[in-house]
């Protein structure tokens, strides 16, 4: 089989995305019912993590154990990675040895690098420019809640950042509307999104970009490696919080997510996080169940 590796959403079409999606819902279906499903049995998945995490390594772990692989976990300071050995390096030598591997990491480039001297599919679990498997875990949360996403309305709120270029693919593939409310000074980077311009909007507005949305969605303003400007970014996104009165201008039934970890009284109220229309729990279970729908396409194909 032809090796497929998940770095990015444009890299793949509507109908590959849409079956990942499904038989992740499956997947979750049986395991909510106590209906084994190991499929994974004798393999074993890689984790290289570069930036700290929490979600990403406990669901990929946990996923693929409960689909009947062994996981090992590496760090860059607990490996070869961290004395200089080459990504492309470390790419021919791990990917003899495993069946999957997964990196969260730094730039883009860096995943890309490593896949080119892999001999086993890699999955991007976060870089600084993409991150696919959340958004494919909040597309799966709205599909249990509201049903298939084509032709609905998703407000961004926050940060030009990893979040938002994947929305805007998934936007471009799946057939949904992306309008975002973005800082001035934080514009997105033109060359990260995908052509056509009739997708996605941009506005300074939170409560224009959330008029009619079906979702809102957030992230933190101060990203992994922007510390440094996190007094000068409380500042610039101040007007940039998800509250009651930006909710208010979604439809009623809006839905709330965000990625997490959420810092209550910055990007987003209690009220709005901890309410009746927030998801976000379902939201941060889901990234087991939507990325064992990715691994299962990436060691399986289409099942």
């Amino acid at each position: 089989m032809t090796i497929r590796h998940f770095l990015k959403l444009a890299d793949f079409s509507a109908d590959e995305l849409n079956h990942m999606l499904d038989r992740a819902l499956w997947i979750k279906s049986q395991q909510k019912a106590g209906t084994p499903y190991e499929p994974f049995r004798g393999k074993v998945l890689a984790m290289i993590f570069e930036k700290a995490s929490t979600r990403t390594r406990v669901s990929f772990e946990a996923g693929f154990y409960q689909l009947g692989g062994n996981v090992i976990h590496l760090t860059s300071q607990g490996s070869q990675l961290g004395r200089s050995e080459s990504i492309e390096d470390t790419a021919r030598v791990i990917s003899r040895m495993v069946d999957l591997v997964m990196i969260r990491t730094f730039g883009q480039d860096r995943i890309e690098a490593f896949s080119r001297y892999s001999k086993v599919p890699v999955i991007n679990g976060l870089t600084d420019e993409y991150h696919p498997v959340q958004i494919m875990t909040d597309i799966m949360t709205f599909m249990e809640h509201r049903g298939s996403i084509k032709g609905k309305r998703v407000a961004w709120v926050g940060d030009a950042n990893n979040m938002s270029y994947s929305w805007l693919e998934a936007a471009k593939i799946l057939g949904f509307h992306l309008s975002l409310a973005i800082p001035e000074g934080y514009e997105l980077d033109t060359s990260l999104i995908p052509e056509g311009t009739d997708y996605y909007t941009v506005t300074r507005d939170p409560i224009e970009a959330c008029k009619d949305a079906d979702l809102v969605t957030t992230d933190v303003w101060t990203s992994m490696g922007f510390e440094e400007e996190n007094a000068k970014r409380m500042a610039d996104f101040a007007d940039y919080q998800v509250n009651a009165r930006v909710m208010a201008a979604a439809k009623p039934d809006a839905l709330f997510m965000h990625c997490l970890p959420a810092h209550r009284g910055e990007e987003v109220t209690a009220e709005v996080i901890d309410g009746p229309q927030s998801v976000v729990w379902d939201e941060a279970e889901n990234r087991l169940h939507a990325q064992k729908g990715i691994m299962e396409f990436c060691l399986l194909g289409k099942v």
